[in-house]
């Protein structure tokens, strides 16, 4: 069986000591927001598209972009992380995965209102870092330490 993969973006949008997650409805997990990149997308773009739709914040990226450009090359905001999520495993092999950007936002709202067909508002909630220290088997590890991370380095 061959191993599909597909680059995503996620997102860990910050207001006021905290970060945005939600329950995601399909795998039971609290995650931020994120999703696919499109072909005709940038994945910085994919995931500030994806933090629109899914909470209809207005955020900014944090961290700039690096490396030098010329009159043909324009450098990109860079990814905070960037790792291999397994989404669909049988039988102990790995069917699809995701190659994932996670970036850092800065939201000056905290006001969730998704566009129509995503994930209804009571979905989501803000967490700061000793909510999810406190409630640390509510969370995955990986979501647990980065949404920290990301509050630490937005405020």
């Amino acid at each position: 069986m061959e191993t599909t993969r597909h680059f995503t973006a996620t997102v860990y949008v910050v207001s006021d000591g905290a970060v945005a997650l939600h329950e995601h409805d399909g795998i039971g997990k609290w995650l931020p927001p994120g999703g696919h990149v499109d072909r005709d997308e940038l994945p910085h773009e994919a995931g500030l598209r994806e933090v629109r739709e899914e909470t209809g914040l207005d955020a900014e990226l944090v961290g700039a972009a690096d490396g030098p450009g010329s009159d043909t090359v324009t450098p990109l905001p860079q990814p905070q992380h960037f790792q291999l999520a397994d989404v669909n495993v049988h039988d102990g092999r790995v069917g699809h995965q995701h190659v994932d950007m996670v970036y850092y936002a800065r939201a000056d709202s905290r006001t969730i209102d998704p566009a129509p067909g995503e994930q209804p508002a009571d979905d989501w909630a803000w967490f700061t870092p000793e909510q999810l220290r406190a409630d640390a088997e509510a969370f995955e590890s990986n979501v647990r330490e980065i949404a920290a991370k990301a509050v630490e380095m937005v405020e």
